[in-house]
Parts: structure tokens; C-alpha cells; sequence
């Protein structure tokens, strides 16, 4: 499919190889009655894949010129296409239960995984080729933990797909690809969480990575060595470890400790 040049300031990438654009659409478990988002079109090469797949694609396009012309790449009754910045676009127009297939610019990853994470109306599952290293790190297990990665699992069940080679996309990105995929969790992991709270302590967790839970919490919590020695003892966590080797549920017993 011949069309207008990628733009390195968007992170156009084009993928044109068949088999990882199938390989997107079989992650999502697509049925005929679905409706699909997808986040930046470009020039529609799996666009066209989604529009045979299910009953109606939304198609976000943040480059004008591409939203302009991928009606006529891709000739389907049920695509609409939107000229908009997806981080302010409102899912909430989107039917309930919908999904979202993207092969997105690698900068928009994180920013991404916040905004449907934090919204009313979040997407049942999220197909997302992003650069492999960062679908490693939000599947990440306790160990290599980071706070994108207990973000991303305290709303969403992870897993990871196939790698997708850089040499499959025209231009070639520095690094290749994997899809990430985001099952959205049916009830709250810890019912009984304030979230604001609740994140505000692993980012003070991660605010000092390299240093022991006992030092990062004292100082981004702003609370005494003594006091925070008390907590981690409440929760059973050793004051040597650091924040990338906690688990969800270890982080939920500190939450649980501090509230006492």
C-alpha cells in the first residue's frame, strides 16, 4: 500500500507485513458483533483487516491529512473516522464493552495505559504493538516490577503476544516490537482501596529505585525511619527489599498497614 511518507515527529511507523497484522486482530479475540477502536490508522492496513471483522471500527487519527484520506483507503460503511488526540478523545461515546486494536507510536504507550485505566468507560481489551521492551515491563512480575507495571495490573489482566521484527515496518523503528495485550480486571483488585492513596504510595516506593522500600518510603512518604520500620513490620514486607521486587499484594499490605 503506496502512500504519504511517515512522520518521525508523530512515530509514524507503517506496518504492512499480513501475518502480524492477522497475529493483532487474533489477540483480540475479535467477534462479528464488536466494536473496535483503533488508535492512529495511518494509512488503514489493518483498518482494513477490522472493518471485515466486526460490525463497527472507530478510527482516532491525530494527522489530519491521514484522517482526511483513510475513508478512501478504506472504503467501509462501518468505519468512522475521527480527526483527534486520543488522550482527549471521550471513550464514553464508545459502545460498553468495546475494544481497542492499535499499533500506537511508541511515546504514547504509558500516557495511553493511564487514560483507558482511569476511564468510565474503559475498553473490555486492549491490543496494543508497542516497543518490546516496554510490553515487557508492564507484564513485568515481582523482581522487575516498575510502577508502570503495577499501574497497568492493579486494572488489567497482562499478557504479551508476538514480537514483531523492526525490519516489518517501513521506516524500520530502532528496536522491535511486541503486542501487549490488557484484559480488563471485572472488579476491582482491592475493593477496599482508596486509589488516589494507594498510588501515591508505590509512586513514593519508586520515587528511589535503587533504594531499599525502608528509605524511598521514608522519604517520599515524609515519615520517620522509625515509623515506616513500624509499617513494613505491620505488613510483613522486610525493610531491605526494593520496590521492583513487591507484588501487587504486597504493595496492598502496606496500603492496609498505613490505614491502621
Amino acid at each position: 500500500m503506496t502512500g504519504p511518507s511517515p512522520k518521525k515527529s508523530l512515530g509514524q511507523h507503517w506496518l504492512y507485513d499480513k501475518d502480524s497484522l492477522e497475529a493483532i486482530c487474533a489477540a483480540g479475540e475479535l467477534i462479528q458483533s464488536d466494536t473496535v477502536l483503533e488508535i492512529g490508522p495511518g494509512l488503514g492496513t489493518l483498518t482494513a483487516l477490522l472493518t471485515d471483522k466486526v460490525d463497527s471500527v472507530v478510527a482516532v487519527e491525530f494527522d489530519s491529512s491521514l484522517a482526511d484520506d483513510l475513508p478512501n483507503r478504506v472504503r467501509a460503511k462501518n468505519l468512522t473516522v475521527y480527526q483527534q488526540d486520543i488522550l482527549t478523545f471521550n471513550l464514553n461515546n464508545l459502545h460498553k464493552g468495546y475494544k481497542i486494536i492499535a499499533n500506537i507510536p511508541y511515546y504514547l504507550t504509558s500516557n495511553l495505559i493511564r487514560v483507558i485505566s482511569e476511564s468510565a468507560n474503559p475498553p473490555s481489551r486492549a491490543v496494543l504493538l508497542v516497543q518490546r521492551e516496554v510490553a515487557q515491563r508492564v507484564a513485568a512480575e515481582p523482581g522487575d516490577m516498575s510502577l508502570l507495571s503495577v499501574s497497568a495490573q492493579f486494572y488489567w489482566k497482562v499478557s504479551t503476544g508476538i514480537e514483531v521484527p523492526a525490519e516489518m515496518f517501513t521506516p524500520p523503528p530502532k528496536i522491535d516490537s511486541q503486542i501487549l495485550i490488557l484484559d480488563r480486571r471485572p472488579a476491582d483488585l482491592f475493593p477496599d482501596v482508596d486509589k488516589q492513596a494507594f498510588f501515591r504510595l508505590v509512586k513514593a516506593g519508586f520515587s528511589s529505585r535503587r533504594k531499599t522500600l525502608l528509605n524511598s518510603l521514608s522519604a517520599g512518604l515524609r515519615l520517620s525511619r522509625q515509623a515506616t520500620t513500624e509499617v513494613l513490620s505491620e505488613a510483613d514486607i522486610s525493610t531491605g527489599l526494593r520496590p521492583q521486587e513487591l507484588s501487587l499484594a504486597e504493595w496492598h499490605a502496606i496500603y492496609k498497614a498505613m490505614k491502621k
